[in-house]
């Protein structure tokens, strides 16, 4: 009776009786080939065992990592794949081979040094839960107000006292990044650490302080500090899913962190040219080329890579004829002295001509060879999901009247794309303007805050009331990453008359705002409540108080607001309770609550792949964040092939401008956001020919091939199985745990 009823056993589950019949447990001192480090640590961890297992591009990184330890005897790499595709699991393994390697090495002689992973606040906790939870590997966590070490249990297990900071009892220590941001006592206690292996997540924060002024150019106060500790490492892992703020010369703070200490060999000699990045760009986009033999060896000489560096056989054999002509050695990267281009042989000179003519898939030598595809792994979304290695989840723009069930409504809601407002909006927005023109007569290059106002006002009357309020008031306010604003001196005559309009024109709003009423019919009567949703503002303001307007329609559930420390709270009805963000983040993940509302500022490292919708209550105006918010839920195990998105706009607003520009060129739902520019400039606000023009001239640039497309998209990435998986010879636990519960002392 049983036989008839069988039923073939799942491939993963055959797969897994194989594996188990031939395994073997093996120690980290007999491996030989450091790449099989990586699948005897995390063939048994949790997320194999639940049947999860890394991604093609997360062993990817791992491999090169690898690579680069071998070349260079150092690793100097910065992960910059688009949101949501894993950056954390791919530094988080890629610090575990590398601190295992070290272990493997001090059993023959030489001592580990400590290992730091530096994250902003919001994440630290995150990393050592996904460590443990994922990878089964136990690292330490710093908290900084109680000054003492954490295990994953949330147990204190060091002494008290800022000393203690450099004292990890653990292998691994994650250490908000918060904590080089003052001078305490803590960041000069790490300052003389040598590190095995430095990692910084959210590294586009330590960066170069943009516009004008006297400051313009100079290091903020985390890349001074990352930079001091990154001379002292061995390693150096930086993570980011926006290397670039605003201008691609933003990647050089990134750069010039690896290049520090041993990283030498990623830009070459401080006074080569790719330290200059005016003079090198128009080279990597291909807007420039270099043929001429003698002025493109400025840009060969230093670096010189690794023979091995590329899988291209004419470019490896170049390389080595240059490295043999020259004498160099395996781990020289620089021209000796003394010697130049006329030392070449001639069949070298001739290669080099040779390979500066080659045009592979539209792209120039240069474009396909350089110091910033070496040390940059970035890879694309799309990529992945055209090689059938990442499910194409798609999104649905919203609003749409073909979308809606009633279509009578949209017109009533909606003119166009935008929200109706009425007069008494239309005033408060012309105050909002009158402010930002008198405080431009006021002061020069103010742009912030000529727009400022008007951006509060086009978040939400609530979020521009509050603001208007504390500037006569002379309060402290915020911008959108939750940083303080320095007003530098009371409001001029014309700045208050302007505010007080504002104040009185917004309190004669009458009848439910149309944001909020947009909100409550795409949660009940489109039924987005019942896929689980997020609501994104720029704004604290904003976001607690559409989450006041939210709760009372769900009376009997709880809604998440998820914010800066100190403000996050769930909100049942009219009560509302204090919670911790992980609290929040647990209750998203195991389908306890569905409906949450998050400011920018506090979603880094959110994952909310569980919701099927969001509603952009407000408008950056930097798509880089909009592809943020998304990144959100179009990410690993979205159970949704097309995820739905609303944006909210007022009528006849700035943000109505941008959003009709950005929303003409948002056709294919599959690739919403890689084509747009990383900003939008204050001067094409205004402008909407200029706006149009500089959008197009963005997406005309996506769609050329570039070195990272070749470099990280061809061969690196085509795998069918996971040999990780399937991987016989394997660590004990026993060991693993062991190893990682060794201290900084």
């Amino acid at each position: 009776w049983l036989w008839e009823r069988a039923h073939p056993l799942p491939r993963v589950v055959l797969q897994e009786i194989q594996r188990r019949a031939h395994r073997a447990e093996i120690t980290v001192d007999s491996v030989e080939d450091p790449e099989a480090i990586g699948p005897a640590a995390v063939a048994e961890s949790p997320m194999y065992r639940e049947g999860f297992s890394l991604s093609p591009w997360q062993r990817a990184f791992v491999r090169e990592a690898l690579k680069h330890r071998e070349w260079y005897g150092a690793v100097r790499l910065l992960v910059a794949d688009e949101v949501g595709l894993g950056k954390t699991l791919s530094l988080a393994t890629a610090t575990i081979v590398l601190a295992l390697l070290a272990e493997k090495e001090s059993r023959a002689g030489r001592k580990p040094k400590p290992i730091a992973i530096f994250a902003p606040a919001t994440l630290t906790e995150q990393w050592q839960i996904e460590l443990i939870d994922k990878l089964g590997i136990p690292v330490a966590r710093w908290r900084s107000f109680d000054k003492v070490w954490l295990d994953p249990e949330g147990h204190v297990i060091s002494p008290k006292g800022a000393r203690e900071v450099a004292r990890c009892p653990y292998r691994i220590g994650v250490i908000s990044t918060g904590l080089l941001q003052q001078p305490t006592r803590e960041r000069e206690e790490l300052a003389d650490i040598e590190f095995e292996t430095l990692v910084l997540d959210e590294s586009h924060k330590a960066r170069e302080r943009q516009g004008a002024g006297p400051s313009a150019g100079e290091a903020n106060v985390l890349m001074n500090q990352i930079t001091r500790f990154a001379r002292n490492a061995t390693h150096v892992l930086l993570g980011t899913a926006t290397p670039m703020q605003t201008e691609i010369s933003d990647l050089w703070s990134q750069l010039r962190i690896l290049q520090q200490g041993k990283g030498r060999f990623v830009l070459g000699s401080d006074f080569g040219p790719w330290h200059q990045p005016d003079r090198v760009i128009p080279l990597l986009t291909g807007e420039q080329t270099e043929r001429d033999p003698d002025q493109a060896w400025e840009y060969l000489r230093s670096p010189i890579p690794p023979t091995d560096i590329s899988e291209v056989g004419s470019f490896r054999r170049m390389i080595q004829k240059i490295r043999r002509d020259l004498g160099m050695k395996d781990r020289e990267f620089e021209q000796p002295p003394h010697t130049d281009r006329t030392d070449l042989d001639r069949d070298t000179r001739e290669a080099i001509e040779d390979e500066l003519d080659r045009t592979i898939h539209g792209t120039t030598f240069f474009q396909r060879h350089n110091p910033i595809v070496r040390h940059v792994v970035l890879r694309k979304r799309q990529d992945l999901e055209e090689k059938g290695l990442l499910q194409r989840v798609g999104v649905l723009l919203h609003p749409d009247r073909d979308r809606l069930k009633d279509g009578h409504l949209y017109a009533a809601m909606f003119e166009g794309k935008a929200l109706r407002t009425g007069p008494a909006f239309d005033s408060a927005y012309q105050a909002a303007n009158d402010f930002g023109t008198a405080y431009g007569r006021r002061k020069q290059a103010a742009g912030f805050m000529t727009n400022l106002m008007r951006q509060r006002l086009c978040s939400s009357p609530h979020a521009a009331e509050n603001t208007a309020r504390k500037i006569l008031e002379g309060s402290a306010i915020e911008d959108e990453t939750g940083d303080p604003v320095d007003l530098e001196e009371a409001p001029s005559e014309a700045e208050i008359d302007a505010l007080q309009r504002l104040i009185e024109e917004v309190g004669r709003l009458r009848g439910e705002d149309p944001k909020v009423r947009a909100i409550r019919h795409y949660l009940i009567d489109e039924q987005w409540a019942d896929l689980g949703c997020i609501i994104f503002s720029q704004y604290y303001d904003t976001a607690y108080w559409v989450a006041r307007q939210v709760a009372p329609l769900f009376p009997d559930e709880a809604i998440g607001v998820y914010a800066g420390a100190g403000k996050s709270m769930l909100l049942r009805g009219q009560d509302s309770a204090t919670a911790d963000r992980e609290h929040l983040k647990a209750l998203v993940k195991n389908r306890q609550i569905r409906l949450m509302v998050a400011t920018d500022a506090a979603c880094e490292g959110l994952n909310l792949q569980t919701l099927g919708a969001l509603i952009n209550v407000d408008l950056p105006w930097n798509p880089v964040k909009l592809e943020q918010r998304i990144g959100r839920i179009k990410r690993f195990g979205q159970a949704r092939d097309n995820v739905d998105m609303l944006n909210l706009v007022y009528q006849d607003t700035v943000d109505d401008t941008i959003y009709e520009r950005l929303s003409e060129r948002m056709q294919d739902r599959y690739d919403l956001f890689g084509s747009l520019p990383d900003t939008i400039e204050d001067e094409w606000i205004d402008d909407e020919t200029l706006l149009a023009k500089e959008m197009d001239r963005h997406i005309e640039n996506r769609k050329l091939v570039n070195g990272f497309d070749l470099r990280y998209s061809e061969g690196v990435l085509d795998e069918e199985s996971d040999p990780w998986r399937d991987c016989t010879t394997v660590f004990a636990q026993s060991e693993i745990d062991s190893i990682m519960r060794q201290g900084w002392r």
